[in-house]
């Protein structure tokens, strides 16, 4: 079986998204910065991560960079994933190097299928100014991230372009103070889904929070999602369109939650097999 899961609020938690003090009993340091302690897991999911049976394969999925996926020591260090996924599906780490050939990949399909970020970038240009946009990347030179004052964001503006760019190929999410304009090209369930056809054809129980999770969530024979980020909310507002389990619990208490949910997925298969 493979469990699939994004790891920014899903599995690992800044302070400003996980709900709780960071002196609340219960949690483990997981990510630095330049020497300052910026995330957090669980300490009952960080053990269920390091005793997930054998026959699970964990695959963190993350829309943080190749260097930012790094950053996370839990997983250089108590959890070290044969395979991991970065760049929101453009790279694909196996034992921690990143396989070119899947990059490569990605790059050709995106020349096929979708804008250059240059045109994207220009479309969007006559609304990013400093008033709410703090900082602009492009990452892995695949998509954009742009740091933003969420409620000073001109939203009919952006989503009108949002509207442009989604008929170019690309599309958006909205997560905390980040803004993501992403090439649908360059997405989870593909890179998933190419590890299931070289593991064999398992099931996959996946995990997350925000749009950009979507696809992967459609695609897995079994998903769970946290009581809070974008997918919660479309959940609120259009319930018969968001058809994934949630947790009772929002916050980074949550991931335990969902870790356990993924036991029991894995007990009912195993129970299958013997009966």
């Amino acid at each position: 079986m493979i469990y699939a899961s994004d790891l920014d609020q899903t599995l690992v938690y800044s302070r400003r998204s996980m709900g709780v003090g960071e002196d609340a009993p219960g949690l483990v340091p997981a990510e630095w910065i330049r020497g300052e302690l910026s995330a957090f897991m669980s300490a009952e999911t960080l053990n269920q991560l390091m005793t997930l049976p054998k026959d699970i394969l964990f695959i963190p999925v993350t829309t943080r960079t190749v260097a930012q996926y790094q950053r996370i020591q839990i997983f250089q260090q108590e959890v070290i994933p044969s395979y991991a996924i970065t760049s929101n599906g453009g790279n694909i780490l196996m034992n921690g190097k990143v396989d070119p050939s899947w990059n490569e990949h990605v790059r050709s399909k995106l020349q096929e299928h979708s804008a250059t970020a240059a045109e994207v970038r220009q479309i969007f240009d006559d609304v990013l100014n400093k008033e709410w946009v703090v900082g602009e990347r492009l990452c892995d030179e695949l998509f954009f991230a742009f740091v933003i004052h969420r409620d000073l964001m001109p939203v009919e503006e952006v989503t009108e372009k949002i509207k442009r760019v989604e008929s170019l190929g690309w599309e958006a999410s909205i997560q905390g103070r980040k803004l993501y304009l992403v090439p649908s090209a360059v997405n989870k369930r593909a890179a998933v889904e190419h590890i299931r056809h070289q593991i064999g054809d398992v099931p996959v129980v996946a995990s997350g929070d925000s749009l950009l999770d979507r696809c992967l969530l459609d695609f897995a024979d079994y998903a769970i999602a946290p009581r809070h980020g974008e997918l919660y909310r479309e959940k609120q507002r259009n319930p018969e369109t968001v058809h994934y389990q949630f947790t009772e619990q929002s916050g980074i208490f949550a991931a335990d939650e969902i870790l356990k949910y993924v036991r029991s997925i894995h007990h009912a298969a195993i129970g299958d097999v013997v009966s």
